[in-house]
């Protein structure tokens, strides 16, 4: 039997009508850039995350980008976020001129190490932007902490924790901007490319949605140098259907993370993902760590079983970040993990008889090489 690491048809097929039935509505009112799909989605997704506000835009690295726009970060400035997670946290920091500036992970929750940030802390500091890695909210009460103490904007990378909740509120609603993408294969994902800003504060809600329609308050007038940023109609009629099973999918997932924890917590050569006391874990990545990870991701394919890794190189090592001057053994749990990171399959519809056929391929690998 086959197990693929995501398999977006069979999410499709469980919502089959509903989907037609929204795209064919958008069709028949022709709304297809913008529009009112999009503004009902903006309304439910802000409901759902617990906020005044949410802007649909593109994608998730407009979101990123558009966010630090409006909180006026620009050229000479520093942003802290994590070397650990994918490259767009970086390139929205940038793609405004400003300059990423790096501190290591947790060893246990891979997000971004609290005890670390004044340390890395300049006279151009202007922002944090914490990485919600794999489903887990970041620490949120010490970052928000350290960010009032020195004056600082919060913006909280959200693109991969849907759902999630620090301390019972939901990922995006705590800094100043929650940043979203709903590339497909997230936990909500669009069938393309979408993103979503979340926030309390109706001027930075004015400025990105500005900037993401040309820099335009009316059509043709032009106040700014804007960028098309706009969501299209099809993905905001799409998602709104999605969201009303946002809830039960991350349940779903829970509980497949819940089953792989059963059958692999004996491993010792194996480390698994760690829900801390703090934290509603979501799942989008089920990441453990394992020293023989190229070696065992062969052997699982043999058996039709893939996984992924989720991330082989940490940003300041790669090569579009060597300006910046970091070399190996700047970051080194970071470093570490990206050698031994192995997401093994994870979506709402995997079954219980695929996870167990996932585990007894690792258990047949590790006894081998054990």
């Amino acid at each position: 039997m086959k197990v693929p690491f995501l398999d977006l048809k069979a999410q499709y097929e469980s919502i089959r009508e509903e989907i037609h039935r929204a795209m064919q509505e958008v069709i028949d009112c022709t709304a297809f850039a913008g529009g009112p799909y999009v503004a009902r989605f903006e309304e439910e997704f802000a409901r759902y995350c617990g906020t005044r506000y949410a802007i649909g835009v593109a994608n998730g690295t407009d979101a990123l980008w558009t966010a630090l726009l409006a909180l006026g970060i620009g050229p000479g400035d520093e942003v802290i976020t994590t070397p650990s997670t994918f490259i767009a946290t970086a390139e929205a920091i940038s793609l405004v001129g400003a300059r990423p500036r790096f501190v290591d992970i947790d060893d246990c929750t891979y997000n971004m190490a609290p005890d670390l940030i004044e340390a890395a802390i300049t006279p151009s500091t202007r922002a944090i932007i914490p990485v919600h890695l794999f489903g887990q909210m970041a620490d949120m009460d010490p970052i928000m902490e350290i960010a009032k103490t020195h004056g600082l904007h919060v913006i909280e990378d959200a693109c991969q924790a849907h759902g999630a909740e620090y301390k019972g509120r939901r990922a995006g609603s705590i800094g100043e901007a929650g940043c979203f993408s709903f590339y497909p294969g997230k936990n909500l994902g669009a069938y393309g490319e979408a993103g979503a800003v979340v926030t309390n504060d109706p001027a930075i809600v004015e400025k990105i949605r500005v900037f993401r329609d040309h820099g335009q308050q009316k059509k043709y007038y032009h106040n700014i140098v804007g960028w098309n940023a706009r969501m299209d109609g099809l993905q905001g009629a799409i998602l709104s259907v999605k969201l009303k099973y946002l809830d039960k999918w991350n349940e779903q997932r829970r509980m497949n993370a819940g089953l792989y924890h059963r059958l692999l917590s004996d491993l010792d050569t194996m480390t698994l993902p760690v829900e801390v006391d703090y934290a509603k874990h979501v799942y989008h990545v089920y990441a453990t760590r394992v020293q023989d990870r190229d070696e065992l991701m062969a052997s699982l394919a043999k058996r039709d079983i893939h996984c992924g890794i989720h991330y082989p190189v940490p940003l300041h090592l790669q090569d579009a970040y060597q300006l910046l001057g970091y070399r190996e053994g700047a970051f080194p749990v970071a470093e570490r993990c990206a050698r031994e990171f192995m997401s093994l399959p994870m979506f709402a519809e995997l079954t219980a008889g695929q996870i167990e056929q996932v585990c007894d391929g690792i258990r047949s690998f590790l006894a081998v090489t054990v």
